[in-house]
């Protein structure tokens, strides 16, 4: 395993698990799974339904809390409610997180980074950052805040690699994390001749040199999945290392392509939607 040294000194594994879009059966099987497979980083959200799963998920692997990188996210419709972490530590059935993300930039969401601060300082949470937020949103947070974002949460693959917005990050001490990190499975990405050219150089498969690219690039990476044999082989990529040529390679082939397009109109419906948290199995 591979680690990223947050801005306040925590240790981040590179390669984790992410539960988008998992059922809780699923995420409990899935998360089960990859950490019996040597995952310690498990991603979820309030939105995702599928926190109580997670923690039971991390109860039954028989691991320490200490050993697991456990991330969450801040739904905007909680962003207000002075209990939302507190409920979300209940839900995960834990004393800590160790990221806490704000979801969305949408709604209030300085009074939602003003909770999280608030449980930064409390020792509830071990870092904070934000998932899908613009340059500029960034900004706003780093001018307001008192405890720094550590991680940005946003969708990074080869077809979008998000060169500017890294610069921006790294001057700012602000490690990125990839979702969508294979490309929502576009398959004209995974099946580029490129990598299949490295997949074959390597002995390994496309999904795993991309994985790869990313980690060398410096993105932490959470692949989804509900298949076991596709959870062990995303976790295959400490064992080869792409050169400084082929990284180049790949760097060209940065489109801008985005699978997920944010509206003004779209954030207003976030804010809107009330995720029956209370409600999941």
């Amino acid at each position: 395993m591979e680690f990223a040294a947050l801005n306040n000194g925590v240790q981040m594994p590179m390669a984790g698990i992410g539960t988008f879009l998992l059922s809780p059966d699923e995420a409990e099987a899935s998360v089960l799974g990859a950490l019996q497979c040597g995952y310690r980083l498990i991603d979820t959200a309030n939105a995702y339904m599928n926190e109580k799963a997670v923690g039971r998920a991390m109860k039954k692997s028989g691991l320490a809390r200490e050993e697991i990188f456990l991330e969450t996210k801040l739904w905007p419709s909680f962003y207000e409610q002075d209990d939302a972490v507190e409920k979300t530590l209940k839900r995960l059935a834990t004393d800590y997180i160790d990221l806490l993300l704000i979801h969305q930039p949408s709604g209030n969401y300085l009074a939602g980074y003003r909770q999280m601060e608030k449980a930064y300082k409390e020792g509830k949470v071990r870092a904070i950052g934000l998932s899908n937020f613009t340059a500029g949103q960034i900004q706003e947070i780093l001018d307001a805040c008192e405890v720094k974002p550590a991680v940005l949460q946003t969708e990074v693959h080869p077809y979008s690699q998000e060169k500017e917005l890294k610069e921006f990050l790294e001057k700012e001490g602000i490690v990125i994390q990839a979702w969508y990190p294979l490309g929502h499975g576009d398959q004209a990405l995974i099946q580029e001749p490129l990598f299949s050219r490295l997949a074959q150089k390597y002995g390994k498969t496309n999904a795993q040199v991309i994985l790869r690219w990313h980690i060398q690039d410096g993105n932490i990476v959470i692949p989804g999945s509900k298949n076991l044999a596709h959870i062990k082989d995303n976790f295959q990529l400490f064992d080869f290392a792409l050169t400084e040529e082929e990284m180049g390679e790949i760097a060209g082939m940065d489109q801008k392509k985005r699978y997920y397009t944010s509206t003004p109109q779209l954030l207003e419906s976030y804010v809107k939607m009330v995720p029956p948290v209370d409600d999941q199995k």
